[in-house]
């Protein structure tokens, strides 16, 4: 107190500490807005409508790092529900993310999701499995959600978080800084939260050899079938793809990418037949997606950008300029169904690379 009197009220340094201070301020509640994301949005309206919140897409095409949103969405979209994205970074009063909101009903994780709406609005994917295929499927998801989905999750953000840093979608004049703390952040509080499940608690090779024998459990499991439980799509099916999809198309380079393009290919065709069928503008830089189902009226079919929102239907594709175009989303670039379980995967990838 003495040495600040001496100083003086006015002095030079008060005032740059001051300033300081602000900008600190200033910077911390930046980096919060921009952290969560949250953006001035008009009042949802969520009568009869499903909003589902996520978060924002990456900027590597692949709509979403997270398999469990992954999930969601493509769940939506299998089961033909209209909804409407909402990428406001705010979590379910759970803490939990993807959330859904219906008649101003709020609803948070993927299985409890999937419930209501079966509840709700009579659809259920799982109509045509009997009760040994359906405790079958329970012991799958349960496979992958709490046991593949970490190891996975440790390549992502502790093993390659150089790469996954690149295609975190964060905006602003210091973006970049923002990317590099959000992803350390999640770096910590996975291997907090892998310690903590135990999973965490092995070395790195060990961990890669329970991912390998999951992933090897699933291509065994699905052989040369379609889908998970066989010729027709289920639940599994969504929650299977979540998460395989991201070793195929965001962890590049990485053990889980090799195994599921080598030797494990037919987990790499079953991506591309569901990428393929429920997701044909995959690669569309969308920061919103407006999905109707097949059974909207046609008007609501023509395609009519909005601000900040795009025309999505199962039944057609759409060129830059919103006319349909001839290739539907069950047959790839040579008109070869995509439900053969004999994809030329290799045809493909060369077809790709040339474009």
């Amino acid at each position: 107190g003495g040495t600040m009197a001496a100083l003086g009220s006015d002095s030079w340094w008060k005032k740059t500490l001051y300033l300081t201070g602000g900008a600190l301020l200033a910077a911390a509640a930046y980096l919060l807005h921009e952290l969560l994301a949250i953006r001035k949005e008009e009042e949802l309206d969520s009568k009869d409508a499903i909003i589902l919140h996520q978060f924002s897409r990456p900027r590597n095409g692949v709509p979403s790092l997270s398999p469990f949103c992954l999930k969601m969405e493509t769940y939506l979209r299998m089961a033909d529900l209209p909804y409407q994205n909402y990428f406001d970074g705010k979590l379910s009063p759970q803490g939990k993310m993807p959330w859904i909101e219906y008649n101003h009903k709020k609803v948070s994780g993927t299985e409890f999701i999937i419930d209501f709406l079966e509840e709700k609005l009579g659809v259920n994917l799982n109509k045509h499995l009997g009760p040994h295929e359906r405790a079958v499927s329970r012991a799958v998801t349960k496979m992958v959600e709490e046991h593949l989905y970490w190891t996975l999750a440790y390549c992502q953000w502790v093993e390659n978080l150089h790469e996954t840093q690149k295609m975190v979608s964060l905006f602003g004049p210091f973006s970049d800084l923002l990317k590099w703390i959000f992803c350390h952040l999640t770096k910590g509080i996975v291997k907090r939260e892998m310690y903590g499940h135990g999973i965490g608690r092995f070395s790195e090779e060990e961990m890669y050899t329970l991912m390998e024998k999951d992933m090897r459990t699933l291509a065994g499991l699905l052989g040369d079938k379609k889908y998970i439980m066989g010729s027709t799509v289920s639940t599994v099916d969504a929650t299977v793809f979540g998460h395989l999809a991201q070793a195929m198309w965001t962890l590049p380079g990485t053990r889980p990418e090799r195994l599921i393009k080598g030797e494990l290919i037919n987990l790499a065709m079953y991506c591309e037949r569901i990428r393929r069928k429920f997701w044909p503008e995959w690669h569309h830089d969308d920061d919103n997606t407006l999905y109707e189902s097949e059974e909207s009226s046609e008007a609501s079919k023509t395609y009519s950008p909005l601000q900040d929102f795009s025309f999505y239907s199962r039944t057609e594709t759409f060129d830059e300029e919103g006319n349909s175009i001839s290739q539907t989303p069950d047959t790839d670039y040579t008109g070869h169904s995509l439900f053969d379980s004999d994809v030329d995967m290799d045809e493909y990838r060369d077809h790709e690379q040339c474009k």
